[in-house]
């Protein structure tokens, strides 16, 4: 008998480990790029807020993974992990505006399952502590007057989202974009050095980034941001690029989503879990010290509206001549 009950107690205990076991456990986040941008800010946030609100009992690992401005995690998401339901990916406005331009390979928008958007952010035009411009406008003049003597860096190629920022500046300016002589790096922290270091002349980022690179001693400056109102924190003073004469806007969406093949019932709890904890003062903090602005959406909201951008961001890029997927 008391074997009989030793295998029979094994058996209970496997079963209760298998019930509790489920997608808050051992979670994983994947920052589609090097350390330092927003990748890496947005899995950060949902680190501390998860942890904070006891939403995950172990820390949250956060796992990079660059290449094409998130098209290697998105490939490798779909393609060999597609069923890891403890595993988020983040992404922002430029991931949506690559898959827009069939920049991930044989994949869309229908791919993978998408999670929630977790706040906002606005573009920005970035320059060194020692840069002479000191307005948009400067800016403007300097590539009317010359346009190679300004160089652009940006986290993304031709096409991306912060090339789209710069070529919507230039636009606005009755520039081509065309003619600006731009960098292509591999993430916004490599852009962020690359202007420090003089190597690049302006940077069209984000300006959630230029806050938390500010707050950690970056020598920046922000010129302007692209939102229809100032910002609040330490952006109070930048004015809009409206304010300055470029009738512009660039809002950018921060989420996850998660593989395809992730069961319906534990997309429901990531959702219910994400819609409970950004619904609290706690969240609203973190979110605001990462200089990110509220946008909550979860579940089917954040998917209709995800896939009503990717349909935005393909009539824009045929503005631009650029190549859309099909």
């Amino acid at each position: 008998m008391s074997r009989r009950f030793h295998v029979l107690s094994l058996v209970l205990a496997c079963a209760v480990m298998t019930a509790t076991a489920g997608p808050l456990d051992k979670t994983e986040c994947i920052a589609p790029a090097k350390p330092g941008g927003g990748f890496d800010l947005t899995c950060k946030l949902v680190q501390s807020a998860l942890m904070g609100g006891k939403y995950i009992t172990d820390p949250m690992r956060i796992t990079y993974m660059p290449g094409g401005i998130g098209a290697v995690a998105y490939n490798a998401i779909v393609a060999q992990r597609p069923a890891e339901d403890n595993t988020l990916v983040a992404f922002s406005g430029g991931s949506l505006l690559n898959l827009a331009q069939g920049k991930f390979g044989r994949y869309n928008e229908n791919d993978v399952r998408w999670l929630a958007a977790v706040g906002a952010d606005y573009g920005a035009i970035i320059v060194a502590d020692s840069s002479p411009f000191k307005s948009l406008k400067d800016v403007i003049a300097a590539v009317k007057a010359d346009p190679t003597k300004v160089v652009f860096g940006a986290g993304g190629t031709v096409g991306s989202q912060d090339w789209m920022k710069a070529a919507l500046t230039a636009r606005a300016a009755g520039l081509n974009p065309k003619s600006m002589r731009f960098v292509a790096f591999e993430g916004g922290g490599e852009a962020m050095t690359a202007l420090q270091g003089g190597h690049v002349q302006v940077y069209s980022g984000d300006a959630s980034e230029a806050s938390q690179q500010i707050k950690a001693g970056a020598k920046i400056r922000v010129l302007a941001v692209m939102s229809d109102q100032r910002l609040e924190g330490n952006l109070a003073n930048v004015p809009t690029a409206k304010e300055q004469g470029m009738d512009i806007e660039w809002p950018i969406i921060r989420g996850f989503y998660l593989g395809p093949k992730v069961s319906d019932a534990d997309y429901k709890t990531w959702s219910d879990t994400f819609k409970k904890m950004m619904a609290t003062p706690a969240y609203d903090k973190l979110r605001s010290e990462r200089g990110l602005f509220p946008f909550d959406l979860t579940g089917a909201e954040a998917d209709t509206y995800i896939k009503q951008r990717v349909q935005a961001y393909r009539k824009l890029a045929t503005e631009f001549g650029l190549a859309v997927a099909k």
